[in-house]
């Protein structure tokens, strides 16, 4: 009677966890993992469910309270960045103490060399930082002074966001589920007489503690994530770009510009052409086609009439 117990017991956990589906598995990437194990010395303290407590309520970021209890948003806001300065290096520099004052600290950097058509050896720099979300903005104003001419030097500029509330929510409500069964299957262990019914109960356990294991680390992975927000920024050197000079005259730039005019020459033709074939043609169609036709067709009919006359004259 105890053994059917027990047998009852861990097929109806069975059946509770059967529905309860695997959440999705993410793959970390560089970024990702820094997020995860290279956090600055002064880690935020974890609360008694795991989840990081802020030490001040942020200005635009998420709270640190369940995502499902008060309706908060958590959003993942990163940015791209590509500009022009004169020395890549110390940019780099720049914006890795900038990043390391506002609390957050550098995920990759890279300073290389490239040759130019002109055979000038010039430095180029990529670097990734992460920062406080609610600092993004004056983060971004930061690296943008860096340039000389925000109107010409800043190449490319990118922020996106992602509202990841609805997945935190699914994976809380997974986790409690979850927990609670291993909570359930603890108990029914410590009932447990027969060995084989302890090694069943025991590998069980073992799938539902790996199972909570990863959705711990995905809930984790997204709060990281909407708290740091992550800005990459390509810098370009000056001088890769500078025209060549010589005497005041700028053979470069004024090749740009015959080649443009060049450009749109051609494309002025092809334009044309276009107009020309969709437009133009079926115009002229509908309106000399039906003139056609009645000619063509006065034409024979005037044909056989001249034919039926000649026979009646001989």
């Amino acid at each position: 009677m105890r053994n059917s117990k027990f047998w009852i017991g861990l097929l109806s956990l069975s059946i509770m966890l059967s529905s309860c589906a695997m959440a999705p598995s993410y793959v970390e990437s560089q970024e990702d993992k820094a997020v995860m194990g290279m956090m600055p010395a002064e880690a935020p303290r974890m609360d008694a469910e795991g989840f990081f407590m802020e030490e001040a309520a942020m200005e635009g970021g998420f709270s640190t309270s369940s995502a499902s209890g008060n309706g908060e948003r958590i959003v993942i806001k990163n940015a791209d960045l590509a500009i022009i300065v004169t020395d890549p290096s110390e940019a780099m520099e720049t914006i890795a103490k900038m990043a390391e004052g506002m609390g957050g600290f550098v995920v990759y950097s890279n300073l290389y060399k490239t040759t130019t058509s002109q055979g000038l050896e010039v430095p180029n720099a990529n670097i990734t930082v992460r920062v406080p979300a609610e600092k993004l903005e004056s983060a971004l104003a930061q690296i943008k002074g860096l340039v000389a001419d925000a109107r010409t030097d800043i190449i490319n500029e990118n922020v996106s966001g992602e509202d990841v509330t609805s997945q935190v929510t699914d994976l809380e409500s997974r986790l409690r589920n979850l927990e609670a069964a291993e909570t359930q299957l603890l108990e029914i262990m410590e009932n447990a007489d027969e060995t084989e019914d302890v090694i069943s109960v025991f590998r069980e356990l073992t799938n539902v503690r790996g199972e909570i294991e990863v959705i711990e680390g995905q809930i984790k992975y997204y709060r990281e994530s909407a708290r740091l927000s992550a800005i990459s920024v390509y810098l370009q050197a000056k001088a890769a770009v500078e025209p060549i000079t010589i005497g005041g005259w700028q053979p470069g730039v004024e090749a740009q510009r015959a080649i443009q005019a060049l450009i749109n020459g051609g494309q002025a033709i092809v334009n044309a052409l276009i107009w020309l074939v969709l437009f133009a043609v079926p115009i002229l169609a509908l309106i000399f086609l039906p003139i056609f036709l009645i000619v063509r067709a006065i034409r024979k009919r005037r044909a056989k009439k001249a034919g039926e006359e000649k026979p009646a004259k001989q």
